[in-house]
């Protein structure tokens, strides 16, 4: 048996980029995380299982609360370890995108996807 949580689509604004222009004004970034969790959930028990505000405070830590992060790579990763820390997390899935990227022509969507297994 597999449990997951996630949180989709939290759309989140931070001073992050590669390149040094991309420090001087916030842009959005939308991130996607799902956990998997190990069979031990009690039904009826929040400790023993991951609240959403845990993810969301964890994409805060990383985005909102952090000196500027040159590759979402790094930022997904850093997103992980803290969710990590919970107890009963078995897998850590992540997706940041970046909508405003600096890409030559207007079109696409910019992501990366992270995944951890214990």
């Amino acid at each position: 048996m597999t449990i997951s949580v996630g949180l989709d689509d939290y759309l989140v604004h931070g001073i992050h980029g590669y390149f040094d222009y991309e420090h001087s004004k916030s842009q959005p970034f939308n991130v996607s995380v799902r956990v998997d969790l190990s069979s031990t959930v009690e039904e009826g028990e929040l400790a023993s299982t991951l609240d959403y505000a845990q993810l969301q405070g964890a994409i805060d830590s990383v985005i909102l609360d952090s000196s500027p992060i040159r590759l979402l790579e790094s930022m997904a990763k850093q997103i992980s370890e803290y969710i990590q820390q919970s107890k009963n997390v078995e897998k850590v899935f992540v997706r940041i995108e970046k909508p405003d990227a600096p890409l030559p022509h207007p079109g696409g969507l910019p992501y990366i996807e992270y995944r951890w297994n214990r």
